[in-house]
């Protein structure tokens, strides 16, 4: 069993293939976390509150950490009752374990508040999920003020080191390091979404290595305001707290109603980031994605918003979707401008109808077209905003988040829809159930350009207002999970300018993610490296544009940088000229080769664009193995030899490059790696320093 109770010892240990979690009850009925960490031998390794009887006054590592109890690490459960009371003493009643699952049940006996703790195990893949459920049982009403998920403990080194994604705007998912020193460090969002400047990832490490060492780590399932606070203090464990923002939070809970805090994830590799990295790709894909989409390879797809902008029509969009078709795209997507009166981004957001100038007979001849030329058809959405310039704000002008009396705020000329309002919501529903039941959509892209400022809800009093953070999200979820049941067919693609709502919670619902507007190939690396370090590279769209003129970077350059992804194309292909729609073609064709590896495969990180400027990565699903390799100018030096080590190959097995007929030992290839001069050939990059070089290495495995 994964869970057991040991009860001479108020003991419970929770084990994975590798990992283990253990918390203890004390004598005075606390619940204190007594381990986490590497899977030991014997029940009898893993200490209990027994263990620290002489420095109990210093044990601060509750389990569950209230407002009210002496501790002095950031709270989980912060709770206001009527009289006023602001502190909560919760006892332990008993606990129920299933095969993977605990559930603890806490009470405060006063006020008849219940708290249910469930822990869910991930034993394959090194990872607990947890959550908290608050049920009031009293007759009055209760105020929650901060509902968090859980905290983690680990140890407490002068070389700990803390791990994030951090950027903005076209610079998402950068990777940022730095030693965690005493106090605390928070990262968070307070934008109404993830946002592109802190992701609800971190990692914690003692100087570990992509192979070696041990790495802690943890994710928020949730789409809205989150928060991780990092505290470390002198003699403690360093304590992780995980969970919705508690900035402008309040629940208020009314006789026999129940909250439910979103779940975090955390888990352990003690083999450095590799091992964290694919445990986290393999549970997305197993575990969090639409089950039915997850494990099937993404199609090629083209995007012809760089081509047209707003100028959309149908024959400008079906001579694009003959090029795409030549070159071998599968899914013509057509993005913003062909509803309302969208001629720019300054009207028509929000009035969802066919645009009858620009498409006099409706969608359909266009997608027909597509659907004849073999290829699926897609279509841009931005269903949570609207212009004031607009036939829906016209009618519904209230229907926007704001406080009365205020400004609105607009964001490139848009205002957020309310979709904590029940109308709203359902507005949302029928125009997209409408649109997926009149036409033969097989892909949706959905968008949203903008976060919330004035977090105002007219409709509610006082303290319930403050509820619009929580209720947007869940009323989110419920929009795209009805529309997902409705339309099993349909793809959903994720979209925030780009990577501006990235999680695990929005994966739950949606197959793959835009992950920047920035598609500067050298760009790209950065943010694909960082993207990739936590979440599935079968998720990760990335476009071959133009967006910085065809002759900043090579176009095979641009191609193999985006094939490391979801291959998409963005670029004008009625500009194109022969060659470089022969380049565009002969891409697309060794793309749909290597994919099923690309997307679905162990994902290794041979060398990282930080590093010395050059890229090394390995897939490897089976008996296949794809090396991408990224030079960038002056990254190499004339007098060092360059070697690409593989990862995790069988010694004794024999390996063939494909494209060149040599053969090696797995244990060369990992051990001497390949020459970047000589094997690999990217010699052309050193005579020249100002070019752009990638090589894509396939590799087949065969037993000796």
């Amino acid at each position: 069993m994964p869970i057991k109770f040991i009860k001479n010892r108020n003991l419970w240990i929770l084990e994975t293939d590798n990992m283990a979690y253990c918390f203890a009850k004390n004598n005075d009925g606390h619940l204190k976390n007594t381990y986490f960490g590497a899977k030991l031998i014997f029940e009898n390794d893993y200490p209990g509150t027994e263990n620290y009887i002489e420095r109990d006054y210093w044990l601060w590592d509750e389990e569950i950490s209230v407002r009210g109890e002496a501790n002095f690490v950031e709270h989980n459960l912060k709770i206001s009752f009527e009289d006023g009371t602001r502190d909560l003493v919760l006892s332990y009643i008993k606990h129920k374990i299933t095969e993977n699952k605990l559930f603890l049940i806490l009470k405060d006996h006063f006020y008849d508040l219940e708290v249910i703790v469930t822990y869910k195990i991930i034993e394959e893949y090194d990872l607990i999920e947890r959550k908290h459920t608050i049920i009031n049982n009293s007759t009055k009403t209760v105020k929650i003020e901060d509902a968090k998920s859980g905290t983690i403990y680990i140890p407490n080194k002068d070389n700990a080191k803390l791990t994030y994604l951090t950027g903005m705007w076209i610079h998402e998912f950068q990777k940022r390091k730095e030693l965690i020193n005493e106090g605390r460090k928070v990262l968070e969002s307070r934008l109404g979404k993830t946002s592109s400047f802190l992701n609800p990832f971190f990692a914690v490490d003692y100087n570990a290595s992509q192979t070696a060492g041990e790495v802690y780590f943890g994710l928020i399932k949730w789409s809205g305001n989150w928060k991780v606070e990092i505290q470390k203090q002198l003699y403690e464990r360093i304590a992780i707290s995980m969970g919705i923002n508690d900035w402008d939070f309040n629940m208020i809970l009314n006789p026999k109603e129940s909250f439910e805090t979103p779940e975090i994830v955390f888990g352990f590799s003690d083999h450095g980031f590799d091992k964290m990295t694919n445990n986290l790709h393999k549970y997305a894909r197993n575990y969090v994605l639409p089950t039915k989409k997850s494990r099937t390879a993404k199609k090629v797809l083209y995007n012809s918003w760089e081509a047209t902008l707003f100028d959309v029509n149908e024959k400008n969009q079906k001579e694009l979707a003959n090029i795409a078709a030549e070159i071998g795209v599968e899914l013509f997507v057509i993005d913003d401008g062909w509803f309302g009166e969208r001629n720019s981004d300054k009207r028509g957001l929000g009035d969802w109808f066919v645009n009858k100038n620009k498409f006099p007979n409706g969608l359909k001849p266009l997608i027909d077209h597509v659907n004849n030329l073999g290829m699926d058809f897609g279509i841009w959405v931005e269903p949570e905003m609207v212009n004031p310039n607009s036939k829906l704000y016209s009618e519904h002008p209230n229907w926007v988040i704001n406080f009365p009396n205020r400004p609105r705020t607009e964001k490139r000329n848009q205002l957020m829809l309310n979709l904590a309002n029940k109308a709203v919501k359902e507005y949302i529903i029928d125009f997209m159930d409408d649109l997926l039941n009149n036409n033969n959509i097989k892909y949706v892209k959905w968008d949203m350009n903008r976060y919330v400022f004035e977090s105002g809800w007219p409709e509610k009093n006082g303290d319930k207002q403050k509820e619009i953070w929580y209720y947007y999200t869940k009323n989110f979820y419920e929009i795209i999970n009805y529309l997902r049941n409705k339309h099993e067919n349909v793809i959903f693609e994720n979209c925030s300018s780009g990577g501006g709502r990235v999680d695990l919670g929005i994966m739950k619902y949606f197959d793959e993610i835009w992950t920047s507007d920035n598609t500067s190939p050298y760009d790209r690396q950065f943010i694909q490296e960082g993207f990739a370090m936590v979440y599935p590279v079968s998720t990760m769209r990335s476009w071959v544009t133009d967006w910085e003129g065809k002759n900043t970077y090579p176009l095979d350059f641009r191609f193999k940088v985006a094939m490391s992804g979801t291959l998409g194309i963005g670029a004008n292909l009625m500009e194109y000229n022969k060659e470089e729609l022969k380049v565009s073609k002969n891409n697309v064709e060794f793309y749909k080769k290597i994919r099923e590896t690309v997307q679905f495969g162990d994902y290794y990180l041979l060398n990282s664009v930080y590093e010395n400027n050059y890229q090394a990565i390995q897939y490897t699903k089976n008996k296949n193995i794809v090396v991408f390799i990224y030079i960038n100018p002056k990254a190499l030096n004339n007098f060092k030899t360059y070697h690409i080590k593989l990862r995790d190959l069988e010694d004794t097995a024999k390996y063939t490059i494909n494209e060149t007929g040599e053969v090696y030992s797995g244990k060369a290839l990992m051990r001497s790696g390949l020459n970047i001069y000589s094997e690999i050939k990217i010699d052309a990059a050193i005579r020249k320093k100002d070019i752009f070089k990638a090589e894509i290495i396939t590799i087949r495995k065969d037993e000796f």
